[in-house]
């Protein structure tokens, strides 16, 4: 089945895609380009304790490891296949991470444990009511002046990434991002200085890296 009763939805719709999830990301969606712009924007320091929410294959989990190798850092997915590649390639790269499994809208983890929260491609596969959910959670766990990351498609930036997101804007849980309503719903939840420090163009229509931080 495409969807659980939390309304989950696996990387690429469909659990029998899964395993084609890091090649189809890799050389449709600018991959390397926007994790590297993310780990940059997040500012990790080594006594940091930072959650990949919404893991996947753990990508990004991993390149934050490699790049800050003294920082604890954990990953966490709803998805049984995904985190089964995700454990392979961590065990592969001898890097050590903690991959975990629960919801983005109902995390396992205690008040203002984490320095910082990222997100890649996790928000369009969420319904309205689970994006604010899963900011609330967010705000949550960081802790004071801690910052949240997320990359996800945004409103378009320019008239051809307009056209291109046409597919997007027909899914349901994608309409919100393309509408440009994600910074609402982090300021909603409660962080500020909600920035947008980079956009990239894609196959798909604009992916947006937001950036917000908890208040001190």
């Amino acid at each position: 089945m495409g969807r659980n009763r939390d309304n989950y939805i696996p990387p690429l719709k469909y659990n029998w895609l899964t395993p084609l999830y890091d090649p189809f990301v890799r050389w449709t969606m600018r991959e390397a380009a926007f994790k590297r712009r993310l780990v940059v924007e997040a500012r990790i320091e080594s006594s940091h304790r930072v959650l990949d929410l919404g893991c996947g294959t753990a990508t990004l989990t991993l390149m934050i490891k490699q790049a800050h190798p003294q920082t604890e850092v954990v990953g966490l997915d709803g998805d049984l296949r995904a985190l089964g590649i995700a454990k392979g390639k961590a065990a592969a790269s001898g890097l050590e991470v903690t991959l975990e499994r629960g919801m983005s809208f109902d995390l396992p983890y205690a008040d203002r444990s984490f320095d910082r929260v990222v997100s890649s491609l996790l928000f369009h596969h969420l319904n309205r009511e689970n994006k604010r959910r899963t900011a609330e959670e967010a705000f949550r766990v960081l802790r004071p002046g801690g910052e949240f990351l997320v990359a996800d498609f945004g409103r378009p930036h320019n008239a051809f990434m307009q056209a291109v997101s046409i597919i997007m804007r027909r899914l349901e849980e994608a309409s919100d991002n393309v509408a440009g309503l994600l910074p609402a719903v982090f300021r909603e939840a409660g962080f500020d200085q909600v920035v947008e420090p980079a956009r990239f163009a894609t196959v798909f229509g604009t992916l947006v890296l937001y950036k917000a931080q908890k208040p001190r």
